[in-house]
């Protein structure tokens, strides 16, 4: 008997089709009218959305409510477990940056963090030191949606540039905070990206402006009491197919403009010395040629894939000129071990690296040229390089964990390589490590290619193929999932569940090969690296195919389209959050946020037949049909600019339409958010318990 009985009938779309001819190829769509006119405006405004349309989301709503009512107390007994493994007045360690040390916190039942700063070398657990900077609850006051973007204090620590979104659109505002006073300055700089750089001086900043289609099209220079009307536009990219983002240098002599899309790096920077200067190009952008800069002094260090060098390197270069005529090779291509990200200090270079999917810290000393690395024995771990907030300091910043080991934050001196444990993860209601099991195995998949998963379960979980078995899976854009703590998925453990991440092609978990294989042409290998994963662990008996929930979101929510039309019957349920299901739809509309700076992720239908075809062939809402889905749960921001609501609305309306007979199909749009779901971090884990909900019903234990 299915677990979703006596439902309700759920909302009907009406049908008014709209049909497309590219290439000489005609399409109809029946749905396409779910795709407001006036969705600009409407991002900013929600209260603009079209009555029928509001009626038809609303409805879906109620046919969601409706199939997931059993589960009530089922979710508030997981939100009170997530909310009890984090510990409510938690705050951070301040980081040290000159006089001061900044850090942020929360109170218990706070949404919203806190930052505060403390003189340099105060006791960070002294509250009565603490200088609050900005509280986020109190700004969020009265708000359904609030995101802070965080708070960046000039260098002579008297004013902050602090950002935030209240729809969930990601158009940002910045105000100027008086750090001494907590009072803001009449300033109000609207529809921007969320973040500046100041000029040394602290008396002007700059930012990027969100275009009418919501592109980080143009960087503008701010001086503060002066209205934006009178900003002074620094540079602009004409080319809608790059995004731009500025930011500046630990020493604040230059200010950064990155340009780039998936695969294609530019660099323009202004010397502080000079703000009325034109920005200067270090390297004219070459299709598929990546760099990023930081500054080391009288040099500037260089990560980059020129040359071949797939895994990328790190080269060199005068600050006076940075130009590719004068890079000079600093850390050497090895392939199969991926530069993530670099930094620069002082005396010492450092940068994060994995090799066989596993990462590294690796530090050399820029006069003698000694390396050493900081790497941990566990099978699966994650590592993350904080690094430090002064170019003058031995001492950087790291965290560790695992997928057992709660997060533990260290200070490590590069020189003397003392590694000092600040902090590690309290977990409130009580965390056993050794009640747990972290396993990292290989899913050999269609081509040969071995695909690593990593797995989570409690010690006493039958492997007999009887565990149910929630599998996630992103696969995009180079992106790799760290087989990080994540207190959440203890509550699905704990019932019994086996947690499985399948490390698929379309991230670099294996090396920016592994990102090349699921791009492009070669996409179907994300999709079918992840049935690969599914088909191991059954082999495996860790589950069955009666028992496994598959998991994805925004791009990977496009990964649960693809999988549910490819292998429907491998899978008892199926979550997409944010799901990009409408591929060709969307990159065939060029006046959407995102879809020039994507057409070198996907593929171009309007110019290439060839790729027009490539994503025809797999896109989820195209190649829906009359097939034995397994129940699905769609979850839609209204105000997402990056995967529109009326993706998965449509995806669900042609679900039941093609085949009404599986399913059930659930939709849930939160009507006062975006990308990211509810802002604050009780909220989030209110979601993530209406997920988890879905997957143990599915799974049958309730």
């Amino acid at each position: 008997m299915s677990v979703f009985a006596n439902l309700p009938k759920p909302a009907v779309a009406p049908k008014k089709p709209v049909s497309d001819t590219r290439h000489g190829i005609t399409r109809t769509d029946d749905y396409a009218w779910m795709r407001a006119e006036n969705w600009q405006a409407m991002f900013k405004d929600p209260t603009l959305l079209d009555a029928e349309l509001r009626r038809h989301l609303e409805a879906e709503n109620a046919y969601m409510e409706a199939a997931m009512a059993d589960t009530k107390a089922l979710q508030k007994q997981l939100f009170a477990e997530m909310k009890g493994r984090i510990k409510e007045d938690d705050s951070s360690i301040p980081m040290k940056d000159g006089p001061f040390a900044y850090g942020t916190a929360f109170v218990t039942g706070g949404e919203q963090p806190r930052y505060f700063r403390i003189p340099r070398d105060a006791d960070h657990k002294d509250e009565s030191q603490r200088h609050l900077l900005l509280d986020g609850d109190k700004e969020a006051t009265g708000k359904d949606y609030f995101r802070l973007a965080g708070i960046d204090h000039t260098p002579d620590h008297a004013f902050g540039l602090w950002g935030y979104d209240d729809k969930g659109s990601e158009y940002f505002t910045l105000r100027i905070r008086d750090l001494s006073t907590g009072e803001d300055l009449a300033d109000v700089i609207e529809n921007t990206g969320g973040g500046g750089a100041w000029a040394p001086d602290g008396k002007s900043f700059f930012y990027t402006l969100q275009d009418e289609n919501h592109r980080p099209s143009k960087v503008f220079h701010h001086v503060v009491g002066r209205p934006q009307s009178e900003d002074r536009l620094v540079y602009e990219e004409k080319d809608p197919g790059y995004f731009m983002g500025v930011g500046g240098s630990l020493l604040d002599d230059f200010i950064y403009l990155d340009i780039h899309d998936h695969e294609t790096s530019e660099y323009r920077i202004l010397s502080t010395k000079d703000l009325t200067a034109e920005p200067m190009l270090v390297a004219e952008r070459v299709e598929g040629i990546e760099y990023s800069l930081t500054e080391g002094g009288d040099v500037f260090y260089i990560l980059t894939n020129d040359g071949d060098a797939k895994d990328f390197k790190i080269v060199e270069a005068p600050v006076t000129a940075p130009g590719k005529e004068n890079w000079k090779e600093v850390v050497a291509h090895v392939p199969g071990r991926l530069i993530l990200n670099h930094m620069a200090f002082a005396r010492h270079l450092i940068w994060l690296q994995r090799r066989n999917g596993l990462p590294e810290i690796m530090i050399r000393d820029r006069v003698s040229g000694e390396e050493h690395s900081i790497a941990f024995a566990e099978e699966a771990y994650a590592l993350g390089l904080q690094g430090a907030a002064e170019y003058d300091t031995d001492v950087i910043r790291f965290s560790y964990s695992s997928m057992t080991t709660p997060t533990q934050l260290f200070d490590y001196n590069m020189a003397t390589r003392e590694r000092v444990l600040l902090k590690t993860q309290e977990v409130p209601s009580g965390h056993n490590p050794d009640d747990y099991v972290t396993r990292r195995v290989l899913a050999p998949s269609h081509d040969g290619v071995d695909v690593p998963v990593t797995l989570l379960y409690r010690k006493d979980t039958p492997l007999d193929g009887s565990a149910p078995c929630l599998l996630y899976g992103y696969g995009a854009y180079g992106i790799s999932i760290a087989a990080g703590f994540n207190t959440n998925c203890l509550s699905l453990a704990d019932r019994g569940f086996v947690y499985a991440i399948a490390h698929i092609r379309g991230g670099k978990d294996k090396g920016f090969a592994w990102y090349e294989d699921g791009k492009m042409e070669k996409k179907e290998n994300t999709f079918k690296d992840f049935i690969a994963a599914a088909d191991h662990l059954v082999k495996e008996r860790f589950t069955s195919y009666e028992n496994i929930i598959a998991e994805g979101g925004s791009a990977g929510g496009m990964l649960m389209g693809a999988i549910a039309n490819m292998a429907p019957e491998k899978f008892a349920g199926i979550i997409a959050a944010v799901p990009f299901v409408d591929v060709l739809n969307t990159m065939l509309d060029d006046t959407l946020p995102l879809t020039p700076p994507e057409w070198g992720e996907w593929g171009n239908p309007i110019e290439s037949l060839e790729e027009y075809n490539w994503i025809a062939a797999y896109s989820p809402y195209d190649n829906v049909g009359e097939k034995p889905y397994p129940p699905i749960l769609a979850l839609s921001g209204l105000t997402d600019p990056r995967v529109t609501y009326w993706e998965p609305t449509k995806w669900i309306a042609r679900l039941r339409e093609k085949a009404p007979a599986a399913g059930p199909y659930l939709l849930k749009t939160n009507m006062a958010a975006g990308h990211g779901g509810k802002s604050g971090r009780f909220q989030r884990l209110e979601e993530i318990a209406f997920e988890y909900a879905f997957a143990v019903k599915v799974a049958g234990r309730m």
